[in-house]
């Protein structure tokens, strides 16, 4: 089972580099005023997929719970300090 759950997250990480290419091509035709009706098809066939993806997933036990705002704003996401931890000086700082 664990084989399975990590095969399908291997699928929705590779689905999402796919939609976020093909996001990108639509873009792109918008910008040269061509047509993109294939393409946005294609796209939400895409969607359709990871709607699906997603669902077995959850089924086989991978759920990952989504953050609210409050708890994104308390996650401690600040930069590693670059000064030396072993009480060297820093060239910088001589």
């Amino acid at each position: 089972m664990d084989n399975k759950l990590n095969e399908i997250r291997r699928k929705i990480r590779l689905l999402r580099t796919e939609m976020l290419t093909a996001g990108d091509n639509i873009r792109r035709q918008v910008n040269r005023d061509e047509d993109c009706s294939e393409a946005a098809t294609r796209l939400m066939a895409m969607r359709a997929a990871m709607v699906g993806l997603i669902g077995k997933r959850n089924r086989l036990g991978g759920e990952e719970r989504l953050l609210n705002v409050d708890e994104r704003l308390k996650l401690d996401v600040r930069a590693v300090s670059r000064r030396p931890s072993n009480g060297a000086v820093d060239r910088r700082e001589r």
